[in-house]
């Protein structure tokens, strides 16, 4: 099992690395320490366990820090299948990653507050604590925002996968179900807020399509369609000027490419050859008059000169 030489497989092995932890500081810290609608047993758990705390927000920089390299490496795999579509991928899961890099200041800012700094003993404990569980209120919807550009990436991605050739299109379809899951879930969260535990109950399945993806590419790997060289397009189009030959076709392998253009060459060299055979028995006239007049006034001289 090659990760260097397999793009797909190294693109998969990246997606695995940054959703790791993504998931300890998103599902599993929060979990462990954040008490709905209590903000002193919150502050508390803080306190106690400060060191986690302070690993999930580094957790989450390094998840989003690493995901911009996911994108590069899945456009590596996929701009074959359609430059524009990849680019469309690209930008939208670029977009969500600043978003959640700067909302990990509110939970540094939370963290802050519940320490209790000398400059903050104008504020109560109860007071610090309420400031702080408003912060992390804020980083919840924070990453609602940033949510929604988690789900919408999943779209032109799936779409991709589904119109390669070398990618099982069930994972396109997949990875296009799934791209609502995040979205509904955040919009939930910010408009009925009453109905977010029953939705992001609902939409929990549809995000192991992601899990199911990124597997499948450590597993089996993937090797990118190759784009079409420019310069074997010109260099194709050059070898048939006459436009005699077969129709100019760009394969996806460079040899395929070598042997139409050589096909091509040979072709209108036959036509040439064709063309000159038949003038000299006559059939067809191709040199002008003036040649001829000139020839018979060579072979009026030579007689003279007899």
């Amino acid at each position: 099992m090659s990760f260097t030489r397999n793009a797909g497989r190294f693109a998969g092995l990246l997606y695995i690395l940054a959703s790791i932890p993504g998931v300890f500081a998103l599902v599993y810290v929060p979990s462990k320490l954040i008490v709905r609608g209590n903000a002193t047993a919150t502050a508390h758990n803080i306190v106690v366990s400060e060191t986690l705390f302070r690993l999930g927000i580094a957790a989450d920089l390094i998840c989003q820090a690493l995901f911009s390299f996911v994108a590069l490496a899945l456009y590596d795999v996929l701009k074959g299948v359609n430059r524009r579509h990849a680019l469309v991928m690209v930008t939208l899961i670029l977009v969500s990653i600043p978003i959640a890099l700067l909302n990990e200041l509110n939970g540094i800012a939370a963290l802050i507050l519940v320490r209790g700094a000398d400059f903050l003993s104008l504020f109560d404990k109860p007071q610090r604590d309420a400031l702080a569980m408003l912060f992390l209120n804020l980083r919840g919807h924070g990453f609602d925002v940033a949510g929604i550009f988690w789900g919408l990436w999943l779209f032109p991605l799936g779409r991709l996968v589904y119109q390669s050739s070398f990618l099982p299109r069930i994972l396109g379809v997949v990875l296009m179900v799934n791209c609502f899951a995040y979205p509904l879930n955040s919009f939930t969260s910010l408009v009925l807020p009453q109905y977010e535990a029953i939705v992001s109950r609902w939409m929990s399945p549809l995000q192991f399509g992601e899990v199911v993806f990124m597997l499948w590419l450590v597993i089996m790997g993937a090797k990118p369609k190759p784009l079409a060289d420019p310069a074997l397009n010109s260099a194709t189009a050059a070898s048939n000027p006459t436009g005699l030959g077969l129709k100019t076709e760009i394969t996806r392998s460079p040899a395929k490419i070598i042997g139409v253009t050589m096909l091509q060459q040979r072709s209108w060299s036959a036509g040439v050859l064709a063309n000159d055979s038949v003038s000299k028995f006559g059939f067809l006239k191709t040199r002008p008059h003036y040649l001829d007049s000139t020839r018979r006034a060579e072979e009026a001289r030579r007689r003279e000169k007899r």
